[in-house]
Formats: structure tokens, sequence, C-alpha cells
């Protein structure tokens, strides 16, 4: 636990010049302790409901959690009305900023495939070693941080939920990041591991293609409103003869690794399947990149040496209209509370009025929606499942 005045210390009295990231709910300064180790300090605004909310919520979480894919807490602080968080300074940006800022350099296709992988593992332990299961809820390129050997590290658990594996879903308010919101939980705040899935396979077809997951600018092709619904398609046609022209971001050309695509295409298929029971666990999505498993195999009920990928959603009852549907009447709902995210640990700055070096500039555009929308249903059984879930006494997890 540190003082005030170390962070203080730490960061030149939180001078200007060392904010490296800014949003609704408070300020991100990178700072340096009395030993040279640089650090990356979250301090919530005073008064925050919300923020409050997320410090209990990531304190809570990220105390208990420890993989190298995922960004270490090395301490907080606790000082009257003043909540500050203390991580790892990870010095490389976001994923999202190597993909999406304009002037970048193209990201090259073995640092893409490397930071899948590195995402997928830390998903996996969250969601299959962690005890209670920790789902992250707002899995996206803006949260995955990258150091200096473009490795991957998952951050940001404000909005972190736990789940006991006797739960088949945790009502909860819906919160995320538009274009990354899996069906069943925009539809109706059931919240499983197969949402965070449905995220990672977003991100997956960004880095699969260099498009953000919507984007008013650069509108996708007939009619449709997000990157889900234009892969869709050419997923299914690449997979069946191979051939990725028109998926594929332009800018890699031809410098990729056909084998690693496939397998990249395969998962991001799957993982966007909208029945979520569909869809494959993350720790079956890092072994398909490895080349352990069938890319045929990767729902939890495929039959071995039966071919799924290709199917997608043939026998969903949930179908793109009414994901389209569901998502626009969230997207009226939450359009009031245009407040958003801080970008943790990185050197990414964003600001209350959406001006970000991604250029994201709106809700719509894959910002975060702190509009808390009650779900259609909750039973009293989800209820008190989730009061014990998130209440249960939370032991230490053990690095993989």
């Amino acid at each position: 636990m540190f003082t005030y005045e170390d962070l203080a210390k730490a960061t030149d009295n939180f001078s200007s010049t060392n904010l490296i990231g800014q949003g609704g709910f408070g300020y991100v300064h990178k700072g340096v302790l009395l030993d040279g180790t640089e650090v990356a300090i979250k301090q919530l605004k005073a008064g925050s409901r919300q923020g409050e909310r997320e410090f209990q919520a990531e304190l809570q979480t990220i105390t208990r959690v420890h993989h190298r894919h995922l960004v270490s807490l090395l301490g907080y602080c606790i000082t009257g009305s003043q909540r500050l968080l203390v991580y790892e300074f990870v010095p490389n940006n976001t994923l999202e900023f190597h993909l999406h800022e304009k002037g970048r350099p193209v990201m090259e296709w073995q640092k893409r495939m490397k930071i899948a992988l590195g995402a997928a593992k830390g998903l996996s332990y969250l969601h299959e070693d962690c005890k209670p299961k920790t789902i992250h809820r707002d899995v996206k390129a803006a949260n995955i941080l990258i150091d200096n050997s473009y490795e991957a590290k998952l951050a940001d658990f404000g909005l972190a939920r736990c789940s006991l594996d006797t739960d088949t879903h945790v009502s909860t308010r819906i919160m995320g990041t538009f274009g990354y919101l899996s069906p069943e939980y925009a539809s109706s705040g059931k919240l499983t591991d197969k949402s965070d899935v449905f995220s990672f396979g977003v991100v997956l077809l960004e880095l699969i293609t260099g498009r953000r997951p919507v984007d008013k600018s650069q509108p996708f092709a007939d009619d449709d409103d997000s990157i889900v619904d234009w892969a869709k398609p050419m997923m299914i046609q690449a997979l069946n003869d191979g051939n990725f022209d028109g998926l594929v971001d332009p800018r890699l050309g031809d410098n990729f690794d056909i084998t690693e695509m496939t397998r990249m295409v395969a998962c991001a298929a799957a993982s966007v399947r909208y029945s979520a029971k569909r869809r494959p666990k993350m720790s079956q999505i890092v072994r398909a990149f490895e080349g352990n498993i069938s890319l045929d195999d990767l729902t939890e009920e495929a039959t071995p040496g039966h071919n799924t990928i290709c199917s997608l959603d043939g026998s969903s009852d949930y179908s793109s209209i009414k994901y389209n549907e569901d998502m626009k009447k969230f997207e009226e709902m939450a359009l009031d509370s245009q407040t958003f995210e801080i970008s943790e640990c990185s050197g990414v700055t964003t600001s209350d009025n959406g001006q970000n070096p991604s250029g994201s500039s709106s809700i719509s555009d894959g910002q975060r929606t702190m509009q808390e929308i009650e779900p259609e249903e909750r039973t009293d059984e989800t209820v008190t499942r989730k009061q014990r879930s998130l209440g249960n006494t939370m032991s230490t997890a053990t690095w993989v």
C-alpha cells in the first residue's frame, strides 16, 4: 500500500507533463518510484460513484490474478476521498494504437500473431485457471497493452465480474464498448465467459483486417453495421477456398504466413458466432493458434473431425438483424451518457470529449459506455448467484 505523498513525489505532484491518460472517471500519470521502478498511477476523480465501483472491482480482481499476459497491480492508495491504483508501466502503447493510429507503420504479421496468442493466454487464465472464474467484460484492442517485445498484457479490470463454476451466467447491468458486445449480453445482460470470447473474436478481426469494429468514416459494404456482419461471409469463403483476398488487411500484402492466417480466421469465425454455446473456450483458441487441435473442433459440442467452422451460425436462433436491432436500442439508451474510458498503464491519452490518438470520437465508434441498463430478465436465482459470487472470499491464483 502506498501513501499519497509517495505517489505525488513519484509523479512530480501529478504534473501535467506526466499525464499519459485521461477519461471520465480519472487520470493516469506515469511515475518513477524511489527504487527507480516506472509505474502507471490511475487516480480516480473524487465523488465518482462509477469510479468507486470500478476501483473496488479492479482492486478485488487484479490483486488475486497473476499472469505474464495480465498487467500487474503493484499497489494502491486510499486516503480520504482519494483512490489510486499503481500498475506496472507498459511502455509500448496499445494494440489499438499500433493498428489504427494514423501515420503508424504497418504492424507486421508476426507481431499480430504474437499479440493474439498472448492475449488469448491471458483470457484463458482468467476463465479457466482462476477460482472463481473471472469475466473481463471489456475485451478490446484499447485494453491490450504491448511491451517492447510485443508481448500482450490485458488491462483494465474495472468492469470485471466473478462467476462460480455452478453459475450458468451472471446477470448484470450492460456495460462495455460498442462493436465488441456479445449478442446475449447486449440483449439481456446475461454475462458468461463466452461473452469475452465474442469480444476477443472482434479483436481478431481487427488484427486480420486492419479495420475498426465500427467505423462511421469508413462504412462496411452492403449496409453492414459492424465488422462481424461484414467479415462473416468472407471468412466462410476464405476457409473453404483458401483465398483471403478482400478479408486480410491490404497493407500486409502477401506478407503473412498462410497457415497462421487460416488459424486466426478460423478462431475469429468460431468466436463471433451469435450462439454463445457454439463458441470455443479460450483454451481451445490457444491450442488452435499453437496448432495442437484441429480447426474443425473449435466448439465444445463439436464431434471430432466434423467441420463446424464454416457453418458459423446456420443453426443459431439469434440473427444478424436481431443483433443489430438490439445494439441500436442499446446505443440510443446510452447516447445521453457519453463517458469515455481511461487507457491506463500506457501512453494513450483519452479525454472526456473523445479526442484521443486513436481517433475514436463518439460512443458509436468503439468507446465504452457507462450507461447502466437493467437486464430484460433477472430472476431471484441469478441475483442470488451474483451476490454470492461477488461476495465470495477470493484466493490468490497461481502463475502459469
